[in-house]
């Protein structure tokens, strides 16, 4: 099996966590999350999402959020932006990185966005054109890849045309993901295989909720495959609010875990990682769902994890 040497992190915690937590956790205490994901070394924090407040309310205050982040030298600070209101919006706050989703599905993109693939990728144009003006990179999910809540299996080639598309108007880097955590380590090859034939591997992140379990064995699929990027939420935060049944990111204490074990280097401090994860914890009103947060507790040592670091 290939294993690199680096592995990206792209903590997604702040936003794609948070966001379906009914809890509504306040601007103070995301902002010591995001401070806490930063000294922990996280090379990438999703921190908000500039949306309509009426349909994401846990996202309506990124904008304060934004503008009281102490920036840590080396992190790069992204929110979630839907159109090119969202990009001025995440401008005027002073965001130089966002991220736009699109989807492999024509139904998932309907009940999502309101709008079919055709038209939200038309959007996604305005936006791409917008953000070059504004010197603003711009990050792609691409949802409902590896499966649909509504339609069942996508086919890899619908999934590698999207893609194909997200990166021809502009976008660095897409992120294809498992929204619905029925990914499995079999069906990696076939998704990443077609999708790297519109799309470089160096321009290829992978998004796996775990779901079912496979999140871990789906990232070492990708991983043989020369897929260098991954995101993850602290503590196993998040889901889609819609997508039935979609809970549980791939936790970033699993996910580093297990990189520090292959001998792969991703700068991240798991001990400082499971200190923000008790943090928002208590906040959410919920146990975290990584299962290594659990053996730790189960260990009695749930307070003082082994300090794993993974780093340059």
């Amino acid at each position: 099996m290939h294993v690199p040497d680096r592995v990206i992190v792209v903590e997604v915690g702040p936003r794609d966590g948070l966001q379906n937590e009914t809890a509504m956790v306040s601007v103070d205490d995301k902002v010591t999350f995001i401070a806490l994901l930063s000294a922990a070394g996280c090379p990438v924090i999703e921190a908000g999402a500039f949306v309509s407040p009426l349909w994401i309310p846990q996202m309506a205050d990124t904008a304060d959020v934004f503008a009281r982040i102490s920036k840590r030298t080396g992190t790069r600070y992204t929110a979630l932006v839907p159109n090119v209101e969202g990009l001025n919006r995440a401008h005027a706050a002073g965001v130089t990185e966002v991220a736009i989703f699109a989807a492999a599905s024509e139904t998932f993109s309907r009940k999502n966005i309101n709008q079919d693939i055709d038209a939200s990728l038309a959007g996604y144009r305005d936006v791409c054109g917008r953000a070059r003006e504004l010197g603003i990179q711009v990050r792609a999910y691409l949802s409902t890849a590896f499966g649909c809540p509504f339609e069942g299996h996508i086919e890899p080639r619908a999934v590698a045309q999207v893609a194909g598309a997200l990166i021809d108007m502009g976008a660095f880097e897409v992120a294809v993901s498992d929204t619905i955590g029925i990914a499995h380590p079999g069906q990696v090859p076939a998704v990443v295989t077609a999708v790297a034939e519109r799309v470089p591997v160096e321009k290829l992140a992978l998004h796996f909720h775990d779901t079912r379990g496979t999140a871990l064995a789906n990232v070492l699929a990708a991983l043989d495959l020369g897929v260098t990027t991954f995101d993850a939420s602290a503590g196993g935060l998040g889901g889609c609010p819609y997508a039935p049944g979609a809970t549980g990111n791939l936790a970033t204490e699993d996910l580093l875990y297990m990189l520090d074990g292959l001998g792969v280097e991703t700068g991240i401090e798991l001990n400082a990682v499971l200190a923000a994860t008790r943090f928002m914890s208590a906040r959410v009103g919920h146990a975290p769902a990584s299962r290594y947060v659990a053996a730790m507790h189960a260990a009695g040592a749930s307070t003082r994890p082994d300090d794993r670091r993974s780093s340059s």
